[in-house]
C-alpha cells in the first residue's frame, strides 16, 4: 500500500513520525513535505499535492495533517476528483473509507495524541470501501457535479 503524506508546521512532527511508523509497517510512504519545519509555512501546498498525488496514483491513499485538519481536508478537497475526510475518531476514520471512499484523511495534530493519530491512519488505510448500491450512487452524484456542475437527485432526494 502506497501512502501518500503532506503537513505543514503544526503537523510536521506527527507527520516525520507517522512516515516511520508506517514504513516500519512495511507501507510505502511518499513524503509531500514539509521536509523542514517552519513555523510560518503555509499548508495549501502540501495537501493539494498529496491529494494529486493520490488522485494519480490508483489504490493509493493520502493523509494530511495541521493543527486542526480542517484546513488540510478543504485545500484537499479541491483537488477535482480527490475526497478528503476530516477524521476526529475511530468510527469517523472507519466511515471516511467504508461509506465515502475518501482517498485522503485529514487528522489535526494538535487535536490529538500522536497514538490517536496513528490509530486514526491505520483504521482509515485498512478499512476498504463498502460498494454498498446507496454509498456508490452518493460518490457518483459527488462525481457527476464535479464534471458538469449540476447536481443530480436520485433516491430519495
Amino acid at each position: 500500500m502506497r501512502v501518500h503524506m503532506g503537513s505543514d508546521h503544526a503537523g510536521f512532527e506527527v507527520k516525520n513520525r507517522l512516515v516511520e511508523a508506517l514504513r516500519a509497517a512495511g507501507m510505502d510512504v511518499v513524503d509531500h513535505g514539509p521536509h523542514m519545519y517552519d513555523a510560518l509555512d503555509d499548508y495549501p501546498p502540501f495537501c493539494i499535492r498529496t491529494a494529486e498525488a493520490v488522485l494519480v496514483d490508483p489504490g493509493s491513499l493520502g493523509v494530511v495533517l495541521g493543527g486542526s485538519g480542517n484546513g488540510e481536508q478543504i485545500a484537499a478537497n479541491k483537488v477535482a476528483g480527490i475526497r478528503a475526510a476530516l477524521a476526529w475518531s475511530v468510527d469517523t476514520a472507519r466511515l471516511a473509507r467504508e461509506h465515502n471512499d475518501a482517498q485522503v484523511l485529514a487528522v489535526g495534530a494538535r487535536m490529538h495524541s500522536f497514538d490517536e493519530v496513528h490509530q486514526l491512519v491505520e483504521v482509515f488505510i485498512r478499512t476498504p470501501f463498502s460498494a454498498e448500491a446507496r454509498h456508490a450512487r452518493r460518490i457518483e452524484m459527488i462525481h457527476g457535479y464535479e464534471e458538469t456542475g449540476e447536481i443530480s437527485v436520485g433516491g430519495s432526494g
